[in-house]
């Protein structure tokens, strides 16, 4: 079975691009996607910082660029998989009527970070502090995908 996914953060520069990128290295057979519960950065790449630390841990995602969350993505993909409670709930605002596309935190699959969130490095700086909860939470998530 291929696994349909996307990673959702606000702007669709750090997290979830970050996250799409890890994700793809570990489970290539995966479709995966990513976007950006507003609209600012659609078409631009990832922040140049961010790609800049995922550079240094082998990660490129120099080919990703931004987009912007829609209902439709709940027809699209099988899981969705959301940064933070407030994505997660501007996710669940634009579910379609009848649509049971499980959303979960990045986190919920790595809970022995005892983080709820992955916090957001554009305001905080700490490109690694969000790229290690990523590769954690994608490491999970691969596992739980794989029936462990």
């Amino acid at each position: 079975m291929t696994h349909r996914i996307l990673f959702v953060c606000l702007g669709n520069i750090c997290r979830s691009p970050a996250a799409e990128a890890v994700f793809r290295a570990l489970m290539p057979e995966a479709h995966t996607d990513s976007a950006g519960t507003s609209d600012w950065h659609v078409g631009k790449p990832p922040y140049a910082p961010m790609q800049a630390a995922a550079r240094a841990r082998g990660i490129d995602m120099s080919d990703l660029r931004g987009r912007q969350f829609s209902g439709a993505d709940f027809k699209r993909f099988d899981l969705i998989i959301a940064m933070d409670a407030n994505n997660l709930a501007d996710i669940e605002a634009q579910r379609p009527v009848g649509h049971a596309t499980p959303v979960h935190l990045l986190t919920d699959f790595a809970p022995e970070t005892g983080m709820d969130h992955v916090p957001d490095p554009y305001y905080t700086r700490d490109f690694d502090q969000a790229l290690d909860l990523i590769e954690r939470g994608a490491r999970g998530l691969q596992h739980s995908l794989r029936g462990g």
